[in-house]
């Protein structure tokens, strides 16, 4: 099956995660003919088609949990699609490794997704966008074969 579009949705208030997914979508567009961002709880609701790849992002919130309106976003789509890869910002100072990016492995969790996640902390600038770049690739490899 091969992947014709793909579309970035996330949430921020600091803007780390839309820096996230700012440089997620420079790689993609690389490879994937249609790439298209999504503010979550700014922007009308998406519409995903099945040879749809979705990269969700989101920043942790309040102990661990995944913000309002990513959760409003999910109930949105109806239906959990088949190709989600979640990525994330968060802080180790507000609640250490334990909750670390913790709404960014329930969302994965929730998905199933098989193509892993990305952890972030705080800003990804400097060396952290490397290993968004080759998260990135990995995920396009892993639903290409």
């Amino acid at each position: 099956m091969s992947i014709m579009n793909a579309v970035i949705a996330y949430h921020t208030y600091s803007g780390n995660t839309q820096e996230i997914a700012e440089l997620i979508e420079f790689e993609l567009i690389k490879h994937i003919k249609n790439v298209s961002m999504h503010r979550i709880g700014i922007d009308s609701p998406v519409r995903l088609h099945e040879d749809d790849i979705l990269f969700l992002g989101t920043f942790t919130w309040d102990y661990g949990k995944v913000p309002d309106e990513v959760k409003d976003f999910i109930a949105e789509l109806g239906y959990k699609p088949h190709r989600v890869a979640v990525f994330g910002s968060g802080d180790t100072q507000f609640g250490g490794e334990e909750l670390f990016c913790k709404a960014v492995d329930k969302l994965s969790n929730f998905y199933d997704s098989r193509a892993g996640s990305l952890k972030i902390e705080q800003s990804p600038r400097g060396m952290q966008e490397k290993s968004i770049i080759n998260w990135t690739k990995e995920v396009l490899n892993q639903w290409r074969s």
